[in-house]
């Protein structure tokens, strides 16, 4: 065996573990994960990843109401009926797929962040190839062998997979419900792409021992493939206490193969599971031909598809909440990419490129980031939603404000610093909210609007007299510009930033008057 063959091997397992009959694979240890499992140690914080395989229809998904005159003559086939389609608390120009009844009271309740036209530039419309893209956070023309949460300084972690599981890290960091396999959590020292499936003959399971390799050039590889499936094995007394501790299962629906899966999540983390980062999917939405039944486009295979997403992801967050540890988790769609505009003569859609994300649970900020896309009554068959954030800013966002991992680190796993959009609340792991001094966090300092901007934004802030200085930091806290230092009467004020000279990213803004200093987060974008 060559080397760099071998280095494809996974470093991962299939678990000789079932539960209601669907494999549990545990995913290796990786530094990154390490590091997000630790602070899942401190805050409990998990992550949900639900992939939507085979390419979202987003335009069918979150319907833009402000273009349902162009949209209805570009897709009569496959639009929904207007009238049908669900309205949002506080939206006029939004609305969502009729099947979508439990995601959108999700989102008047305050539990759903989305946003708009998420994708990349230079789209790939091959499943394999854009699925690859997603998964390891690469450009279109990069091509990469880790995945997006595989990645982190792995030589701060040297000898595995010896020596787990142990005492501080007895539970897998990661676990991938169902058939399929994710690339997401490729680790950075072995490609780990791959599942091992039926590797009783590499171990000896009963002995908990690896057997001798033979006397061959691939000896050593062959031993360190025994190693990490009895390392693997080691998880499965650990699955099994967690689902005997936890019986107490909240209500999902039936013939839903995302709900099973979500299901079991729910058992793990309530049974005490210290994971951090679940996988799960649901298949079937690469609908080129047959998308609606007949001329009734409420419903057919993609309305199927919509609803049990919807009415799992609700039954999961109740579940959750019942156990008292839904503040705990956040769960997150991706698909490959979205749909065509224009739809084709056979009752589907094409591949096509940015789509809507969405993000669950109850520290997302609930609200839709981005714009509803303008489409034009000339639209052709080849042409596609523009892309307005690109992926790798949600799992920035993800890293930075959901698991606190360090700009540096997450520039370091993304490989380019990108924005933080507002996904989550301000009670996130790093949300800037640093006040000392005698006024009260809402009165020194306000949160710049609009945020993100592109040109200018403007801030309020109150002044108890004297002089006032507003200075803006980079991420890693370097001074790029003083916005104004000049006196103020008491009061409250405004000021305008203009963002010219300031490449896109996030920045720090501090306000100091006297003894009281505010600072806040704010993001520049293109």
């Amino acid at each position: 065996m060559k080397r760099r063959n071998f280095l494809k091997i996974p470093a991962f397992a299939g678990l000789a573990y079932m539960v209601r009959g669907l494999p549990i694979r545990a995913y290796a240890q990786s530094p990154l994960l390490q590091a997000i499992t630790r602070q899942t140690q401190a805050t409990g914080r998990v992550l949900v990843l639900i992939q939507l395989n085979g390419g979202n229809d987003g335009l069918n998904t979150i319907v833009p109401l402000d273009q349902y005159s162009a949209l209805s003559g570009l897709r009569s086939n496959v639009m929904v009926s207007e009238s049908k389609i669900l309205s949002l608390s506080g939206i006029q120009n939004t609305g969502m797929h009729p099947a979508m009844e439990d995601i959108r009271n999700m989102y008047n309740g305050g539990l759903v962040n989305i946003v708009q036209g998420v994708g990349y530039a230079n789209p790939n419309f091959s499943h394999f190839r854009s699925t690859d893209i997603w998964t390891t956070g690469s450009d279109a023309d990069q091509n990469l062998s880790t995945g997006w949460l595989g990645r982190y300084l792995d030589l701060e972690y040297p000898g595995y997979p010896t020596g787990y599981p142990n005492n501080d890290m007895p539970d897998p960091p990661a676990i991938q419900i169902g058939t399929g396999i994710s690339n997401v959590l490729q680790g950075s020292a072995i490609n780990m792409g791959y599942a091992i499936a039926n590797v009783n003959s590499f171990y000896d399971l009963v002995n908990n021992s690896v057997g001798p390799a033979p006397n061959t050039a691939a000896g050593h590889e062959l031993t360190f493939i025994r190693n990490i499936a009895q390392q693997t094995e080691g998880y499965t007394s650990i699955i099994q206490q967690a689902t005997s501790l936890n019986t107490n299962q909240g209500s999902y629906p039936v013939n839903n193969p995302l709900a099973d899966q979500l299901k079991i999540v729910a058992q793990l983390i309530a049974g005490g599971l210290q994971t951090s980062i679940y996988v799960v999917s649901l298949g079937g939405f690469d609908t080129h031909a047959n998308q609606t039944e007949g001329t009734y486009n409420e419903s057919g295979p993609h309305a199927a598809l919509l609803r049990q997403l919807s009415e799992a992801v609700s039954a999961f967050f109740t579940d959750l909440q019942g156990h008292g540890i839904d503040q705990r988790v956040t769960a997150m769609t991706f698909s490959e990419f979205g749909r065509r505009i224009k739809s084709n003569q056979s009752g589907g859609t094409d591949h096509g490129s940015a789509a809507p994300l969405m993000v669950f649970g109850p520290n997302v900020n609930p609200r839709i980031i981005g714009h509803n896309p303008v489409i034009s009554p000339d639209t052709t068959v080849n042409d596609n939603i523009p892309m307005q954030f690109d992926y790798r800013s949600v799992y920035a966002s993800v890293l930075t404000d959901w698991f606190g991992i360090t700009p540096q680190a997450v520039n370091g796993v993304l490989m380019h610093d990108y924005p933080i959009l507002p996904i989550f609340r301000e009670n996130s792991a790093t949300a800037v909210e640093e006040i000392t001094g005698s006024i009260s966090a809402a009165d020194m300092l306000g949160q710049n609007y609009p945020n993100p901007f592109s040109r200018t934004a403007t801030v309020s802030f109150t002044s108890k007299g004297g002089t006032v200085t507003l200075q803006i930091f980079d991420i890693s806290g370097r001074l790029v510009r003083t916005v104004l230092q000049k006196d103020y009467i008491p009061g409250r004020h405004e000021v305008a930033i203009d963002r010219s000279g300031l490449a896109a990213g996030n920045y720090l803004y501090r306000l100091t008057n006297g003894s009281d200093q505010a600072t806040k987060k704010m993001i520049i974008i293109d």
